[in-house]
């Protein structure tokens, strides 16, 4: 279990394909303070089947996108 879980399953209930989450959203969903270790746990998503795109310190958002399984023909 991650700290992250509850983000990564409000992302995976969301269904768009690409949308973005200010640092204070994900805090709310999150239930916790995003800090450094962020990018550690980002690497869970894909179990989700979302990725982490941009992230911008600036406009404190973080970007995500749906995997799109493609087809070995």
């Amino acid at each position: 279990m991650s700290k992250y879980d509850s983000l990564w399953k409000w992302i995976q209930k969301n269904g768009d394909d690409k949308f973005s989450l200010t640092y204070a959203e994900i805090e709310k969903i999150a239930g916790l303070p995003i800090d450094h270790s962020f990018l550690t746990y980002k690497k869970e998503l894909p179990e989700y089947g979302y990725k982490v795109g941009k992230i911008s310190m600036k406009e404190q958002k973080i970007m995500f996108e749906k995997i799109v399984e493609t087809e070995n023909r």
